[in-house]
């Protein structure tokens, strides 16, 4: 156990003062027993930690860019299907503990994407912000770079996903329209009927439509959705 732990450490570039907070993010509810809990409070710091890093390292790296476009942006890199990627890409499910009924080879997406998280977090309560921007930083270096051509194919990205699941694609609804006419904001709802899936904002209808399927994403692909 000691040996798996330390090699994580060195993946992770964060050697822990308190090694209970790293088994503590990595014990599953099924696994948990007394004096280690599981890591679902863990989990919902972690996915604080990890909206403020990411939305500070856009407004770093993008500063020309609106506010729908950092929003879109955002819900790409936090969403369950990136956690999710990244928890592979780091082989983290090897040291994950789990009760015997939940096969490790094939993973349910929702346990690697709160493990990411919780992983994250006990970084930060570990090591502080400069620590937890660290590995955040690290673990996104391509998706970041990535991101605007990500959050550019929100609206084919989330056609793709409904269809999936509810056979039938969203439908996007003008909301609002404000402001002077060379300076207008456009407020969009997208929906499956009857339930919205989320809304979003920008200087034109195409920006706040792409705003409002991010949105939907980040809802339908994340563990809290």
């Amino acid at each position: 156990m000691k040996d798996r732990l330390h090699n994580l450490q060195q993946i992770l570039g964060h050697r822990f003062a308190k090694p209970t907070l790293l088994v503590e993010s990595l014990t599953h509810a099924s696994a948990k027993r007394d004096g280690f809990p599981s890591y679902e409070r863990l989990e919902f710091f972690g996915d604080a930690v990890l909206g403020l890093v990411i939305s500070e390292a856009l407004l770093a790296r993008f500063p020309d860019q609106a506010e729908g476009e950092l929003t879109r942006m955002k819900s790409d890199l936090v969403s369950r299907t990136a956690l999710v990627r990244i928890a592979r890409r780091l082989g983290l499910s090897r040291y994950l503990a789990i009760g015997k009924g939940i096969p490790k080879k094939s993973l349910p997406p929702s346990i690697a994407a709160d493990a990411m998280e919780a992983v994250i977090g006990a970084v930060y309560l570990d090591g502080g912000h400069a620590a937890a921007k660290r590995l955040v930083l690290a673990l996104y270096r391509t998706d970041l770079a990535a991101a605007p051509k990500l959050a550019d194919n929100a609206k084919s990205r989330l056609q793709e996903l409904t269809q999936r699941l509810f056979g039938e694609a969203p439908v996007y609804t003008l909301i609002s329209e404000q402001g002077p006419e060379h300076q207008k904001t456009f407020q969009v709802s997208c929906r499956i009927t009857p339930r919205e899936l989320g809304r979003g904002s920008g200087k034109t209808k195409k920006e706040a439509e792409q705003a409002a399927a991010a949105a939907a994403l980040a809802r339908l692909e994340t563990p809290h959705a």
